[in-house]
């Protein structure tokens, strides 16, 4: 899958596409219904499947620290997407310059001139452009004058109701892992590169794989039973802790996982952690014997759930 970053890095071999556009945070099931729309148009056009996306997301552009919570971090957005058979995604940067277009300056350099589209897949409720002037009326129109179509985007509901990256947030902040899994259809996970800590977890005998998760904040806190997938054919079970480590005044969050029965370097690794059972939400300890004490409980919790026995 192409990855292209930015309106002025499109090439006239980008010209000529299916497209859709929207956060797609999660690539929940009704993203994935939609990407499906996109790709079975593009199959039957043999044109490319492309997504467009923000970044950073508008309501983290305008809320900052208000936002809402970030299910699905770019990197993992991206591997899903491609995995659901788009071709190519574009990511716009959201900023006072692409709010200051107008919502035809919109449709002009990006679906006319940059990508061409031959088909668009939007929702009903898009708007766009300076003031959300734009909106699906207006692309109709455009479409007509530019010879694309404009297809409305079809609605997933789940138990009545609809699917949506708010319903699956506040699932995770529920901690109802069962309930996330039905709405995105599959496990949980979270994926990065393995970096350097503190070394903290090896100072009290229960070393760590981190992943950096910085900005934007993680939508999942506390600490779970885990897998982790990418080191062996098969998975590890484990135990992570998913926030900032107040105890040691932590300003970042960072996911720390420790593998159970497992030793060797894996440093600058890709893995992916799926998330299987809520242990406990995060605290700050007194001190570091306490946050001992507090893990190797959480290892015995993890270790249970897995049906793995006590280790010596």
């Amino acid at each position: 899958m192409e990855f292209i970053r930015g309106l002025y890095n499109l090439k006239p071999e980008h010209r000529g596409c299916v497209a859709t556009i929207g956060n797609f945070d999660g690539v929940h099931l009704g993203h994935q219904r939609v990407l499906r729309q996109v790709k079975l148009q593009a199959i039957m056009q043999g044109l490319p499947a492309v997504v467009i996306l923000f970044e950073p997301q508008p309501l983290e552009f305008f809320a900052k620290d208000q936002a809402p919570l970030r299910i699905t971090r770019l990197r993992e957005k991206l591997r899903l997407l491609e995995e659901h058979g788009i071709d190519r995604v574009l990511c716009l940067r959201f900023d006072a310059r692409l709010l200051a277009l107008t919502a035809n300056d919109f449709i002009d350099q990006l679906l006319v001139s940059g990508l061409a589209v031959s088909h668009f897949v939007v929702g009903d409720d898009f708007r766009f452009g300076q003031g959300r002037t734009g909106d699906f009326a207006l692309l109709q129109k455009a479409g007509a004058e530019h010879k694309f179509e404009v297809q409305n985007t079809q609605t997933c509901e789940l138990d009545g109701e609809r699917v949506s990256s708010t319903r699956i947030r506040n699932a995770l902040e529920a901690h109802n892992l069962a309930a996330v899994e039905r709405f995105i259809g599959r496990p949980f996970t979270i994926s990065g590169k393995v970096a350097y800590g503190q070394q903290l977890g090896r100072q009290l005998g229960v070393p760590t794989a981190n992943i950096r998760l910085q900005k934007p904040r993680p939508a999942l806190q506390g600490v779970y039973a885990t897998w982790v997938h990418g080191l062996l054919d098969q998975p590890i079970a484990s135990v992570a802790n998913i926030g900032y480590r107040p105890t040691v005044a932590g300003v970042q969050p960072q996911l720390e996982v420790h593998l159970f029965d497992f030793s060797g370097d894996i440093y600058g690794k890709n893995i992916s952690v799926e998330v299987c059972e809520f242990i406990r939400t995060e605290q700050k300890f007194d001190g570091l014997e306490q946050l001992q004490a507090q893990i190797k409980k959480d290892m015995q919790v993890a270790r249970d759930f897995f049906a793995l026995p006590t280790a010596v």
